[in-house]
């Protein structure tokens, strides 16, 4: 299957496919013409990439996890673990996130809008004191 196939059965870019394969996460063949073939098997396995990417797992933990898949031998422990992990990663940028929200939410009501140019939301982005919320 030719990567533009690829692109289209998964929802890849082609971009994307071509640099998951020029790091080895996933290889095609190279044809005699030189082009990228691809069958049924790294097609499921960029499925599986970028459904891990969703996940918000990296490059490394993808290609970590594609191993375990690979491997018959695989403890499960292992896979948990790596989850886990990034699952503890996920909630603890949540958690941030949810501080940063507050922290803006505050600063925009705050900001009175209109033609004047005091502007909490400026004041509070520089630092002052007066406009953080605590």
């Amino acid at each position: 299957m030719k990567i533009g196939d690829v692109a289209s059965q998964t929802g890849l870019s082609v971009k994307n496919i071509r640099y998951y394969h020029d790091i080895g996460l996933v290889t095609g063949s190279r044809g005699a013409n030189g082009y990228r073939e691809y069958g049924e098997q790294q097609v499921s396995a960029l499925l599986f990439v970028q459904h891990c990417r969703e996940l918000g797992f990296s490059i490394d933990e993808c290609r970590d996890l594609l191993q375990l898949k690979h491997d018959p031998q695989r403890c499960a422990s292992d896979v948990k673990r790596l989850a886990s992990q990034h699952l503890k990663a996920l909630e603890q940028r949540m958690q941030r996130l949810q501080q940063l929200h507050g922290e803006l939410s505050h600063l925009v009501a705050q900001c009175q809008g209109g033609d004047s140019p005091d502007c909490p939301i400026i004041d509070g982005l520089s630092g002052k004191k007066c406009c953080h919320h605590e």
